[in-house]
């Protein structure tokens, strides 16, 4: 690889960095939401996976099975970020499928 490839191929890098940076900006803003128990678990995660809301439905709390409700949101949170993820992963692919780096791929 030529000296003038290594430039461009640099200059592409630093592109790609700057837009994943930007990226990952716009993802903080985005949310998921993810449900179990039929809705009575609620959760939004962001593009940074970060649950930004939980909620619980009053039905779903009952004291004699706390076991149940923490596996709802157990449930309703991993699905969450799953999602989260999938976003993410989605958006970077954008970015990341337009490098072309010769020699490399």
């Amino acid at each position: 690889m030529g000296m003038g490839n290594m430039g461009k191929v640099m200059k592409q890098v630093q592109k790609m960095q700057s837009q994943l940076a930007k990226i990952q900006e716009e993802l903080a803003q985005r949310t998921v939401e993810a449900t179990s128990g039929g809705g009575a678990v609620r959760v939004i995660v962001n593009g940074k996976q970060e649950i930004v809301s939980l909620h619980i439905s009053p039905e779903a709390i009952d004291p004699e099975d706390v076991e149940m409700l923490q596996d709802l949101i157990v449930a309703a949170v991993n699905e969450a970020l799953r999602r989260s993820q999938e976003m993410m992963a989605s958006e970077m692919a954008k970015i990341t499928g337009q490098l072309k780096l010769p020699g490399l791929f």
